[in-house]
């Protein structure tokens, strides 16, 4: 289906680069909301998800929650608070860096590392909806939105 179909415009884009705009910020609430709904029965949010992953990378080393912040895909999101949230559920543990008592690192728990399995393979059944592209065809997506973002 076309952006306009999904969002029932009637009538014509100003330009390419605006249906571009419209169609990636859509497609980006698409893809939010259906990973929203395999974290939800989990009792996590994007976010929160994200941290877990960030730790997992980093395992068995700490990470810094300034660190953390600087990794996440939401640069809006509260790192300190999200760990709050996680320590919580006992899905990450907080300690008092040895190297700068001001700064705190965060490391993730079996619990943590059990579930993000556990999520691992309901996110990979997930994407299945995205292999309606080929390998080829999202290579090219991903290389055309690190030009977008200048990072090519």
């Amino acid at each position: 289906m076309s952006i306009e179909a999904d969002i029932k415009q009637t009538s014509s884009f100003r330009t390419p680069y605006h249906r571009l705009t419209v169609n990636l910020m859509f497609t980006n609430n698409w893809l939010c909301n259906r990973q929203m709904q395999v974290l939800k029965p989990f009792g996590l949010t994007l976010q929160q998800y994200n941290v877990l992953r960030i730790l997992r990378g980093q395992h068995p080393k700490p990470v810094k929650v300034a660190d953390i912040t600087e990794r996440m895909l939401d640069k809006m999101s509260n790192a300190s608070r999200l760990v709050d949230k996680l320590l919580a559920k006992d899905l990450v543990q907080r300690t008092e860096c040895p190297s700068d008592r001001r700064a705190v690192d965060v490391l993730i728990t079996d619990k943590g590392l059990d579930l993000l399995k556990k999520l691992d393979k309901v996110i990979n059944e997930q994407e299945a909806e995205i292999q309606r592209l080929t390998e080829e065809e999202a290579s090219l997506i991903s290389r055309l939105l690190d030009k977008l973002r200048g990072s090519e």
